[in-house]
């Protein structure tokens, strides 16, 4: 089973969704699972254990085509709430099977060797240079995911506040996004009625 792991020292289990930072070889981001509630734990292990999971170079891949159950984008979510950790690679062991271990340090060694590449070569790099698309690359979730304190699992009223906000800031832009595009195509055709009916 691929990016499933553990933090060495304190054990505790994580899902790994970066297994190389951007310019940071030596640096990994996860998930840790106890950090999550019950339903987005749900959602992110069948979406580590699924096809889609399991055949993405990197989790996060997945991850931002897939949503949670209230209708969030999961990659963008865990960003926006601090669930995301980053963490060096040596501090966490994979865990593929019950009887195997190897830390990802020494994975990506070897992957890196198997590929005839450096470490720092195995991170995603972002496809694009313009600022649009380089928000949907992971060098944005990587600045922009602290690591959430764990005694704050409760989030405020102001904080959901802001994260509501939020997302209705984002849909609609989306919306207004979709709506010019939709006009692009097929301009709107001006109503005669109204016209008609106040002559």
């Amino acid at each position: 089973m691929k990016h499933i792991g553990r933090q060495i020292n304190p054990k505790r289990r994580a899902v790994v969704a970066y297994r190389v930072v951007p310019k940071e070889p030596n640096q990994c981001l996860v998930v840790f699972t106890d950090s999550l509630e019950s339903d987005a734990h749900d959602a992110l292990m069948n979406l580590v254990e699924s096809n889609a999971g399991q055949s993405a170079y990197e989790l996060a891949e997945a991850m931002d085509r897939a949503v949670l159950p209230d209708g969030r984008n999961m990659l963008r979510a865990f960003a926006a709430t601090g669930k995301f950790s980053k963490m060096p690679t040596d501090k966490i062991e994979m865990t593929p099977d019950m009887q195997n271990t190897v830390t990802l340090s020494e994975l990506n060694d070897a992957i890196a060797t198997q590929k005839g590449v450096t470490v720092e070569d195995l991170a995603l790099q972002p496809q694009s240079s313009s600022s649009e698309q380089s928000e949907s690359t992971p060098k944005p979730v990587v600045a922009e995911a602290p690591v959430a304190p764990s005694s704050n699992d409760v989030l405020s009223d102001e904080d959901l506040a802001a994260q509501y906000r939020s997302q209705a800031d984002s849909l609609f832009k989306e919306a207004k996004r979709l709506r010019e595009q939709a006009e692009d195509l097929v301009p709107t055709k001006k109503s005669s009625k109204k016209s008609a009916a106040s002559a």
